[in-house]
């Protein structure tokens, strides 16, 4: 079926072909497939469908800005880049036949399988539900415990306890972030559906399949009457050219929208030093902002032998107006903090690099502040640079979506740090019962 789909790529077989999407293998790159997007546009199972001229190219549009910005993040997708227009590159995975639905606010088929809860009722924590994959019984919806005692072997691996618990983390955290970016454009992200593969090569668990206006209900300014999304397609009682052409501008207008979702963090931190001997702990301190895309600049001023100059720096960083927090390098007797705290209204964070004769005695005048200044201490160069990065977070989506990613990257590598271990264990307690040394 290669039907020239693949521009200028040299495609293999038909991994699978659905309504809207076919994929095909790559025989020059082991492991990756290409996603080709179709001009389709279906509801209900397949009940409605129709052709839609441009839809592939607007879909994939969205889905490539959608992955890049979660890959960027930290988030781990299948996701490699844009090839065609109508086509991506992504990793080759087993797909798990459940759709991980997310929802903020009640609306839509939760009303009708709920009835009592009014339309608009919002979920803090967002709502998560699974729904089996099966057109013939209209995706019926699983419980945690179906999804457990169903055993589904995915290309080998089973989906037990900990995979589940992974894909849930994974699919709250993608949609934690994306709201965010949302919200950065005054677009409510009301729900959205997900789906996970496994990475064939790696056995890894990884967002997968195709995210564009097809995958969520989105509301400008939060008002259901400006909706975005497929809805505005299930809702017509009558398919006319027009009506599709409205879907279609809406699609192209979300496929605008999520360029925007890119900017660079318009926040900052600077890192100032007591003395220029600080600098490899400062360096420390800059390696995880780079982590996180945070700008940074280090300096270098005393507080009690430069006191001008300190608050000559701090007057050019507050006169740019960029949100920015203060990261003060100072041992023995820190006033460094203390003076930046108490001559701005920016963030100052306290990293006094501390040594083992005398931390007992120099962390005091870190803690021990004048009173009305407020400049918290942290002890760890990586600990100061994510405080400086959650307060960033606060004014900055980009920022906070890094941080969310990372903080659900340790999380999935404590959890499969356990499940090898508890296999190592395992296969070692066999090798004694069988009398292996």
């Amino acid at each position: 079926m290669n039907d020239g789909a693949g521009d200028g790529l040299s495609l293999g077989k038909v991994v699978i072909e659905g309504k809207t999407k076919v994929v095909y293998e790559v025989p020059a790159h082991p492991g990756q497939v290409l996603l080709v997007s179709k001009d389709r546009i279906t509801a209900g199972d397949g009940a409605r469908s129709h052709d839609l001229e441009g839809k592939a190219a607007i879909s994939t549009a969205t889905c490539a800005k959608i992955f890049e910005f979660l890959n960027n993040a930290g988030v781990k997708t299948h996701f490699i880049r844009q090839h065609g227009e109508k086509s991506f590159l992504a990793r080759h995975c087993d797909m798990v036949p459940i759709e991980w639905v997310t929802r903020r606010v009640a609306t839509g088929s939760f009303l009708r399988r709920h009835v009592g809860v009014k339309e608009g009722f919002r979920f803090c924590p967002p709502k998560q539900e699974t729904f089996f994959k099966d057109d013939e019984n209209h995706d019926p919806q699983w419980s945690y415990e179906q999804l457990i005692d169903a055993k589904l072997d995915i290309g080998g691996h089973v989906i037990g306890a900990d995979e589940v618990a992974i894909m849930e983390r994974m699919t709250l955290c993608v949609f934690e972030i994306l709201e965010h970016a949302w919200q950065s454009l005054n677009c409510s992200l009301i729900d959205m559906k997900v789906e996970f593969g496994i990475d064939k090569e790696t056995g890894e668990i990884l967002l997968a399949d195709i995210i564009d206006s097809d995958s969520w209900r989105l509301w400008p300014a939060g008002d259901k009457r400006l909706m975005k999304d497929k809805q505005v397609y299930r809702d017509l009682k009558t398919v006319t050219s027009e009506a599709l052409d409205t879907v279609k501008r809406n699609f192209a207008w979300v496929a605008e929208q999520v360029k925007s979702l890119h900017p660079k963090p318009h926040a900052r931190a600077v890192i100032v030093m007591g003395s220029p001997t600080d600098l490899s702990y400062g360096e420390k301190i800059g390696k995880v902002l780079k982590s996180l895309a945070i700008p940074y600049d280090i300096r270098v001023s005393s507080a009690h032998k430069g006191t001008d100059a300190t608050l000559r720096i701090l007057a050019d960083y507050e006169g740019l107006g960029i949100p920015t927090v203060f990261i003060a390098i100072a041992g023995r007797s820190n006033g460094l903090g203390p003076v930046l705290a108490g001559n701005s209204t920016w963030p100052v964070i306290n990293a006094p690099p501390l040594t083992p004769e005398w931390a007992s005695e120099d962390v005091w005048s870190s803690l021990r502040l004048p009173s009305g200044i407020g400049c918290g201490t942290v002890i760890t160069p990586d600990g100061a640079a994510v405080a400086a990065a959650q307060m960033l977070a606060l004014s900055d989506h980009v920022v906070w979506s890094n941080l969310r990613a990372k903080q659900l990257n340790t999380w999935v590598g404590l959890k499969m740090a356990d499940q090898d271990l508890v296999k190592k264990l395992q296969a070692q307690n066999e090798g004694v019962a069988n009398g292996v040394h």
